[in-house]
């Protein structure tokens, strides 16, 4: 059973690999209103550099998670994912034939934590660069996927709908190829998929009746 979208190895677009999305990827022509806005932070990061000589590093992360992160529709799609199984409700696969194929890669916030201390106290080594920083395809799931470690985990199942349409901006797969700063650094996430899963899990059960209410 196919269970993911998966990349080609063979790809023509610069910056486009099986390993993922690098830097290297170009950033022409049109993008979501969302990706705009984050491209044009950086372009103004970049003046204040030139302007001012700011010791400035742009980290362009993946999809963040970990306990505390309040999941929602919009952000936070881990903690979405197991709240509902845990709590029981309602969720949808949307756009790609409604089947959960789309292909995300996550990273732990205590994981970008460890980069981020190690960047403050090396600030000249990093000055000025701009960095993929993700889970990779080590650290990658589909909606799918991620239903059945939820499964697994909180021991419920839910009902999950299917929408097929598409939405404007959706991506069938994303991963982050974060080869240039574990190059660079020699930093890579510690903490793997599933201890993350099993984490979140550990943290909405141990808080659940202040969370029902905001997460259920």
């Amino acid at each position: 059973m196919n269970t993911r979208f998966e990349l080609e190895n063979q790809q023509q677009i610069p910056g486009v690999s099986p390993m993922g999305i690098s830097e290297d990827f170009p950033l022409d022509g049109a993008r979501t209103l969302y990706g705009t806005t984050k491209l044009a932070s950086e372009l103004l990061i970049a003046e204040y550099i030139e302007n001012f000589g700011l010791p400035i590093i742009i980290n362009r992360c993946g999809v963040l998670t970990g306990p505390w992160q309040m999941g929602k529709v919009d952000q936070g799609v881990v903690v979405l994912w197991m709240a509902k199984h845990f709590f029981g409700g309602k969720l949808s696969y949307i756009g790609f034939d409604g089947k959960g194929l789309q292909v995300r890669d996550m990273l732990h916030v205590e994981d970008l934590a460890d980069l981020i201390e190690m960047q403050l106290h090396q600030p000249e080594q990093f000055r000025g660069e701009t960095y993929n920083v993700g889970g990779g395809v080590e650290l990658s799931s589909s909606l799918l996927e991620l239903t059945e470690w939820c499964e697994k985990i909180t021991g419920q199942s839910i009902p999950i709908q299917s929408d097929p349409e598409s939405r404007p901006g959706d991506i069938p797969w994303f991963i982050t190829d974060s080869r240039r700063i574990q190059n660079h650094s020699g930093w890579k996430p510690k903490r793997s998929l599933e201890s993350i899963f099993e984490e979140i899990h550990h943290w909405i059960h141990s808080n659940q009746d202040q969370l029902r209410s905001i997460i259920s």
